[in-house]
C-alpha cells in the first residue's frame, strides 16, 4: 500500500528515538497519520510543525497499519505565523479541530480545499483569513453531517430579515418569527450568510459561538469528547479583540 500527496500537518507526537507520528489532513485520504523515522530530530521537527503543509509519502504492507511516511516541506505556515499571536491561535484551532473531529481515513476534499488557502494567507495577518476560517467550520461540519441551513427562515421560508439560528436544528429563523424563543436562540451575524462580507471582531465571536454549539453538541459531544482547548483559546483571544486591544 502506497500513496503521496500533499498533506497538512495536524498533529506530531514524539515516539521512540527521535521517531513521531504525524498525523495529516489530505484531500483523498482524510486524516492520516503515519510514523516519520527521525520526525522529532532538530534537523527534521520544523518540517512536521501543525499547520506546514507538505508532499506526503505514505507506504504500508497492509492498508490498516500505521505505515511509514516520508515528506518535504511545500509551506511552512507555523514559521510564518511565528509573529501574530491571532495566526499561531487560529492555526492551532483549526489543526486541533480537525485532527480531534474527523474519522481517519476517509477523504475531505471540501474540508482539505476550503483550509489549504486560509493557510497559504495566512502570513498576510490573521484578520485577513478569521472569516475564511469561520466559514471552514462551517464546512466541516457540513462534511460531518452537521451543515447549517442558513438559506430561509424555518418559521416562514422568507430569505431576508434572518437574525437567529436555532441551537436545536441549526436553521435561520426571522427575528419576527422567533417569538418567545428570540432569548433561546443564537445570534446570527450577516457574515455567516454572505462569503465576501468580513465582518469585525464582534461578528466573528458570533460566528464562532454558533459554530461551536454545533461542534460541541454534535461533532464532538456525541463522542463524549470536550471542544479543543486550542479552539476556546482562538474564541477568548478574538473575544478579547471584540472588547478592545489585541492581548499579546
Amino acid at each position: 500500500m502506497e500513496w503521496t500527496a500533499p498533506g497538512i500537518v495536524l498533529d506530531a507526537r514524539p515516539l521512540g528515538e527521535g521517531g513521531a507520528v504525524v498525523t495529516l489532513l489530505t484531500e483523498e485520504h482524510g486524516r492520516h497519520a503515519g510514523l516519520v523515522k527521525g520526525g522529532a530530530s532538530r534537523s527534521r521537527a520544523a518540517t512536521w510543525l501543525p499547520g506546514n503543509l507538505v508532499e506526503a509519502r505514505w507506504v504500508a504492507r497492509l492498508s490498516e497499519q500505521l505505515g511509514a511516511m516520508s515528506g518535504e516541506l511545500v509551506h511552512p505556515t507555523a514559521a510564518l505565523a511565528m509573529e501574530d499571536p491571532l495566526g499561531l491561535a487560529l492555526l492551532a484551532s483549526a489543526c486541533a479541530v480537525a485532527a480531534e473531529a474527523l474519522p481517519e481515513r476517509e477523504p475531505q476534499p471540501a474540508v482539505f480545499r476550503a483550509l489549504v488557502p486560509i493557510l497559504a494567507h495566512l502570513q498576510r495577518g490573521a484578520e485577513e483569513v478569521v472569516p475564511d476560517y469561520l466559514r471552514w467550520e462551517m464546512t466541516l461540519l457540513a462534511a460531518l453531517g452537521y451543515g447549517l441551513d442558513l438559506s430561509r427562515c424555518a418559521v416562514t421560508g422568507a430569505t431576508e430579515g434572518l437574525a437567529f439560528v436555532s441551537p436545536r436544528s441549526g436553521r435561520a429563523v426571522r427575528a419576527d418569527a422567533a417569538g418567545a424563543y428570540a432569548d433561546r436562540m443564537l445570534p446570527l451575524p450577516p457574515m455567516m450568510r454572505d462569503p465576501g462580507a468580513r465582518g469585525g471582531a464582534a461578528d466573528w465571536v458570533a460566528a464562532l459561538r454558533v459554530t461551536g454549539h454545533f461542534l460541541e453538541r454534535d461533532a464532538f459531544g456525541t463522542h463524549h469528547r470536550p471542544v479543543p482547548a486550542a479552539r476556546q483559546a482562538l474564541l477568548d483571544r478574538l473575544a478579547g479583540r471584540a472588547a478592545g486591544p489585541d492581548p499579546a
